[in-house]
């Protein structure tokens, strides 16, 4: 196991440990405990630092390039129709349209007075 920074114990996170979790890290996605425990590991270790920093700043960079992009509805209707047509032929299920109307019905409460 490398270890580097904290001071060596067991229970301190090791560089392995600190590089798996770093996305989990920056989407917020560790417990809080998890997150003090990974933050102060990649504080006290200067290749974890760099490595945090790098994938920080991809991760800014793919969300100002790629973020407000969204699919054609082509492309959706297309994904669409092969999703169906692979559940249709692993699970041997069918789709079938169906349309529905609703009619809304409402009362003339002054007939009532």
């Amino acid at each position: 196991m490398n270890m580097c920074g904290g001071s060596g114990k067991p229970d301190d996170v090791n560089c392995d440990e600190a590089l798996a979790e770093i996305f989990l890290l920056l989407d917020r996605e560790c417990s809080a405990e998890r997150d003090a425990e990974l933050r102060k590991h990649i504080e006290d270790c200067p290749p974890c630092l760099e490595e945090y920093g790098i994938d920080e700043q991809l991760k800014q960079l793919l969300a100002r390039k790629c973020g407000g992009d969204h699919a054609p509805a082509e492309l959706k209707s297309r994904l669409r129709a092969s999703i169906r047509k692979t559940v249709e032929e692993r699970g041997g299920l069918r789709f079938a349209r169906a349309q529905l109307e609703i009619e809304q019905v409402s009362e003339v409460r002054d007939q009532l007075s």
